[in-house]
């Protein structure tokens, strides 16, 4: 099978992540997915960042969540010239009008605490742009994962395994997990991930794609495996290697 590709925070290791630039180069990529990441303002909307707090990708200090949107308007991305960061609904503007589909991490607070609300209010700047039946949703925290798998009109929903939890509890209690919640797709680390892995999480009715594929070797495994899908930083040389 061909696996579809995802550029992750818009290609992070091309372009600074999460940034309008990154997500500008995306959308002229034929790329399958963009893949971002969303947190919640003090004033109810939506920004596209990775991390729950603001010191490593911008010039502020503190949690995200604690800021309005005019507030975290006033910061600039770090390795930009001087960009802000997006709104949930500024980028699905950027990219209602291409063929990519949505990867959309729902995250969590900077003391690991799934947001209350956010996924619902996210759907909602989704149906406003006609983007719901393009969007995947991933999380890390199952629960997240089961209120996805259970909004109907999205295109997916996949629970990403952290390698601790992989550990834990064995590819039996991620099937069960997966079983338990409703997911048919999961998505583990691509170090974590070989054709004996892939094989027996098939065998148990799952999808399977990887995450964090950031060198020629990796990706050159992953597309060997015939993942499902996978996240790339340099979604250029994915996109190469694939088609080569």
């Amino acid at each position: 099978m061909t696996s579809l590709i995802a550029s992750h925070r818009g290609g992070s290791l091309e372009w600074p992540e999460n940034s309008p630039t990154s997500f500008r180069n995306t959308a002229a990529l034929p790329v399958d997915q963009v893949e971002f990441d969303i947190h919640p303002t003090a004033d109810g909307e939506i920004v596209v960042i990775h991390d729950p707090t603001l010191d490593r990708t911008t010039n502020g200090t503190g949690p995200v969540a604690t800021r309005t949107l005019a507030e975290l308007r006033g910061l600039t991305l770090n390795g930009t010239a001087g960009e802000h960061m997006l709104t949930l609904t500024e980028l699905v503007a950027l990219f209602a009008p291409t063929t990519i589909a949505l990867r959309m991490e729902v995250k969590y607070d900077h003391e690991h605490v799934p947001y209350p609300g956010l996924l619902e209010r996210a759907l909602i700047v989704l149906d406003a742009a006609g983007m719901r039946g393009r969007t995947v949703v991933t999380s890390f925290p199952a629960a997240t994962v089961a209120q996805a798998v259970a909004t109907p009109g999205l295109a997916g929903a996949i629970w990403l395994v952290a390698p601790p939890v992989q550990d834990d509890i064995g590819l039996d209690g991620i099937a069960a997990v997966a079983a338990a919640i409703g997911a048919r797709a999961v998505g583990l680390r691509e170090n974590r991930l070989d054709a004996s892995v892939n094989r027996r999480l098939r065998a148990r009715g799952l999808a399977v794609g990887a995450w964090a594929v950031n060198d020629e070797a990796a990706i050159r495994k992953v597309l060997g495996l015939g993942v499902d899908v996978f996240t790339t930083d340099i979604p250029t040389r994915a996109l190469a290697l694939r088609g080569g």
